[in-house]
């Protein structure tokens, strides 16, 4: 799923997104771990991964969304 970056503080890696369908996740460092980001900034589209639904809802892996 595509998202944008709606707060992000570079100091604790952790933030919170904008999904395409209007509700904001938050994120943790967890979330960007094991990939390549190091800095975002407000207004960049990522793709997420999430796990559960409903109020369970948490994001578990935010990337850089790439072209096709």
């Amino acid at each position: 799923m595509q998202a944008t970056v709606s707060r992000y503080d570079g100091e604790t890696f952790s933030g919170a997104v904008l999904t395409d369908t209007g509700i904001e996740l938050p994120f943790t460092v967890h979330a960007v771990a094991d990939t390549p980001v190091r800095h975002l900034r407000v207004g960049q589209r990522v793709r997420i991964e999430t796990a559960g639904s409903g109020a369970a809802l948490s994001i578990t892996k935010v990337e850089f969304a790439t072209r096709l």
